[in-house]
């Protein structure tokens, strides 16, 4: 308990502020005392998991099908389906084809929150400015070096955005994944609603929000530098990041209809 949030407060100082890795300290500490920490660690193994393989995944597909106006013909309606089903429809083939578990769980995530990483690399790839395409023709960029040297660099601020979409997106499936026995928060919050203990899916609950303010603090940080460091401006900014986020991705939706 005592490396993880030391890990993480370190991470929260370097990449937000003071404020923020007072809040993940407090955070964690609360998580503790109310006896959910192993939970904890399932629910944020899995996540980042989960996110890893749809970064490895996703962002190099999103570059291809960007580069490829066939291969995204054909991928779009795909995505399109897979970001329409509900979630807990994922759960019956998973269930059907790996059984139950974590493992299963962990692919039920990776397939929900894959969707849009795919389609924000994709989007920012294609719009970067055609005036600096061109001047690196001009200069004799190769493919190669275009896509190193101008498109992913200038793309990458959307890219890092579709990032913190994956991880929020993940967090949320990863909580429904309970009911093919993944474990974590989930299943605390199923497992007591059963029950009728109102008391401990409130605790479960609590420790999901807490854990996705962390997270989401710490990657949307990424996206936009914040440059407060301050406990309360770090409270306000998750609010605030929130409704830009919201604004993010309903311009993402637009650009790509």
């Amino acid at each position: 308990m005592v490396v993880t949030t030391a890990v993480f407060a370190l991470m929260s100082w370097r990449i937000v502020g003071r404020g923020m890795a007072i809040l993940t300290i407090i955070s964690f500490i609360f998580i503790n005392m109310i006896q959910l920490w192993p939970e904890t660690m399932t629910t944020l193994s899995m996540i980042i998991t989960s996110v890893l393989f749809c970064t490895v995944i996703g962002v190099p597909t999103g570059i291809f099908v960007a580069r490829n106006d066939l291969a995204w013909k054909i991928v779009r309606p795909i995505l399109d389906i897979m970001q329409t089903v509900p979630s807990f429809v994922y759960l019956v083939p998973i269930v059907m084809l790996f059984g139950v578990g974590m493992a299963p769980g962990i692919i039920a995530t990776i397939i929900f929150a894959l969707p849009q990483i795919i389609s924000m690399t994709n989007i920012c790839i294609r719009n970067v400015r055609t005036d600096l395409i061109e001047a690196a023709e001009a200069f004799g960029s190769t493919p190669w070096q275009m896509l190193w040297e101008v498109q992913i660099p200038l793309a990458m601020r959307i890219i890092m955005a579709g990032l913190h979409q994956t991880l929020i997106l993940a967090l949320s499936m990863v909580v429904i994944a309970a009911l093919i026995g993944a474990g974590g928060f989930g299943l605390v919050v199923n497992t007591d609603l059963g029950r009728l203990d109102v008391g401990g899916a409130t605790a479960g609950g609590v420790g999901i929000v807490i854990l996705a303010i962390v997270l989401d603090r710490l990657t949307q940080d990424l996206v936009e530098p914040h440059s407060g460091s301050s406990l309360r401006e770090a409270l306000l900014s998750f609010f605030k990041g929130q409704n830009m986020e919201q604004e993010a991705a309903s311009a993402t939706q637009d650009k790509a209809a």
